[in-house]
């Protein structure tokens, strides 16, 4: 494979080393994400976060984790091409900053919607013992069907012994554990999955100072505005259960989405609801070569459907 086997349509987004694109493939004319990793550009340990985030993708298949097709190199700009899911209806940060511009909230059934499927993503990382470490508003990609669906797994941890040590994420949804430098587990990402759910309620992080030093006082504290009265008591109750200073008192995803609160509203949001076993088995870690022209048979195989699939 290579680039020339998509039309590029539009640019979605770009970091320092990275470009994402919304592409046509040729061979099925079905639309895909493609992002483009510039691997002569980083580091040693850069490199294998980019092929990390392709191995956990490929590992996963669920509906509330954006699906894997294929990754290969492209030797003209010696880049890592990862084609993923399209969403077709962006990500959760920017139908936050749409609301904001526009003075509206989210109505807060779609709340929950958005909420309860994060919550079955997450379970399903949890369950293999991998920690997403990034969650944030711009990682939760949306689709116009209604489902939402967890990315971005770039920084993403298999957990071999249950905790992790290394600091990573966006200061805004960093857990206490992480600002302080200790050890964490999964429920660090429970304490930012609370921070998106409290940013899609009141538009703004829970969180917020001048500085990060300000910022670090305030995540210590875990004392945040209240949530606008137009929401019901439940939301209040849920995002105080998830932001909890003390990792001990946050509940597992599967505490969840066994709370009394929870049940009634996936009842009924989701009344046709089947329990969907995720289908995982985690890939062996996917070693970089000097020469990268030799990783393309190192890297999962793709993963279109067929037209027999999709009917």
């Amino acid at each position: 494979m290579s680039l020339n086997d998509f039309e590029i349509i539009k640019r979605l987004g770009e970091g320092a080393y990275s470009s994402v694109y919304h592409v046509r493939r040729i061979a099925d004319h079905e639309y895909y994400a493609l992002k483009k990793v510039r691997m002569m550009k980083l580091s040693d340990k850069e490199k294998e976060n980019a092929l990390n985030e392709v191995r956990i993708l490929a590992s996963i298949r669920h509906p509330n984790i954006v699906a894997y097709k294929e990754a290969f190199i492209d030797d003209a700009s010696q880049s890592l091409c990862i084609v993923m899911e399209y969403a077709d209806s962006g990500d959760l940060f920017q139908q936050i900053c749409d609301h904001q511009k526009n003075s509206t909230l989210f109505k807060e059934e779609d709340i929950w919607r958005m909420f309860i499927q994060m919550v079955r993503g997450l379970r399903c990382l949890h369950e293999i013992l991998i920690f997403h470490r990034d969650l944030k508003s711009a990682n939760i990609f949306l689709n116009k069907d209604g489902t939402a669906k967890l990315g971005d797994m770039n920084v993403s941890k298999v957990a071999k012994k249950g905790m992790l040590y290394t600091q990573t994420g966006t200061p805004y949804y960093a857990s206490p554990e992480v600002w302080r430098d200790q050890p964490y587990d999964k429920k660090s990402d429970i304490w930012s999955l609370g921070c998106v759910l409290y940013e899609s309620i009141t538009l703004k992080p829970p969180f917020r100072a001048d500085d990060m030093q300000g910022l670090y006082k305030k995540v210590l504290r875990g004392v945040y505005p209240k949530i606008p009265s137009v929401y019901s008591t439940d939301l209040g109750n849920l995002v105080k259960s998830l932001i909890q200073v003390n990792p001990s008192m946050r509940p597992s995803c599967e505490g969840i989405l066994e709370m009394q609160i929870v049940r009634k509203r996936i009842e009924k949001i989701f009344p046709n609801d089947e329990f969907y076993e995720s289908q995982s088995s985690l890939l062996n870690t996917i070693r970089v070569p000097k020469n990268l022209l030799y990783l393309t048979d190192r890297l999962p195989k793709p993963s279109y459907e067929s037209p027999t699939q999709k009917k």
